[in-house]
């Protein structure tokens, strides 16, 4: 794929996973929105890619379907319909562990982590059907295919979920020319480290993943053609143990 002048939608865009990928991609000719909750965030997350094109920001929170909606049909009028998703929207919470977790929390986690999955997929999924192409980046987790005791079971049960999510629409939308990529970070250095029931030292942040290793793998799928699919993509540290 020739990323000059495609259109992509990066989810969670603000900071993180979701502006290292929409970083990427912008420096790569593609028409990048990057969505997020926070207005603020996103200004600032848009105004670090001083290029041409400019990234655009809307805000629009993912667990929200009717605004999802509306993002994706404001993108396809106003820019174009997206060619890349990379949906890395995501939430954990401090009191993680069952005997402390919220249900409210529990709640929350889920709409935002799973739903909010679903509800990017079911909005961008029939342009792409139209057009039969289409490529999509769920940035899931390994606590997605290990159910790991720091991540909390509120955050695994969600990142479980969608992963199956991705899986189960990649295998069926393949047909279709859309290519579904689940990938699994291990430990990342970004701002979900502050949710942590315990703070993360600056060494250690320093060897974990970075958002922009994330980034160059999308780049490194998004150049494949279109008939060569990825459907898994585990990124861990050196010094984290994947079993």
């Amino acid at each position: 794929m020739n990323l000059q002048g495609k259109a992509a939608l990066v989810t969670g865009g603000g900071s993180g996973i979701g502006l290292g990928i929409a970083l990427a991609l912008a420096r790569n000719g593609c028409r990048v929105v990057i969505c997020g909750r926070n207005e603020e965030k996103l200004a600032r997350a848009a105004a670090a890619h001083a290029s041409q094109p400019p990234i655009l920001a809307r805000a629009c929170d993912v667990a929200d379907r009717d605004a999802v909606r509306k993002l994706i049909a404001w993108m396809e009028s106003e820019i174009a319909p997206p060619d890349i998703v990379a949906h890395a929207a995501g939430i954990n919470v401090v009191r993680r562990k069952m005997a402390e977790l919220d249900p409210a929390d529990f709640d929350r986690v889920l709409a935002v982590n799973t739903t909010g999955l679903f509800n990017v997929l079911h909005a961008v999924l029939p342009t792409m059907r139209k057009r039969r192409q289409g490529l999509i980046f769920n940035i899931s987790s390994v606590a997605g295919k290990r159910a790991l005791p720091l991540a909390g079971p509120a955050y695994a049960a969600s990142k479980f979920a969608a992963t199956a999510l991705g899986t189960a629409v990649g295998l069926e939308e393949r047909a279709n020319g859309i290519r579904i990529t689940n990938i699994y970070p291990g430990e990342v250095d970004t701002p979900l480290l502050d949710q942590r029931p315990v703070p993360v030292p600056a060494e250690k942040k320093a060897v974990m993943v970075h958002p922009e290793d994330i980034a160059q793998c999308v780049l490194a799928i998004a150049a494949l053609p279109e008939h060569v699919a990825v459907p898994e993509l585990v990124i861990t540290p050196t010094y984290q143990e994947w079993l």
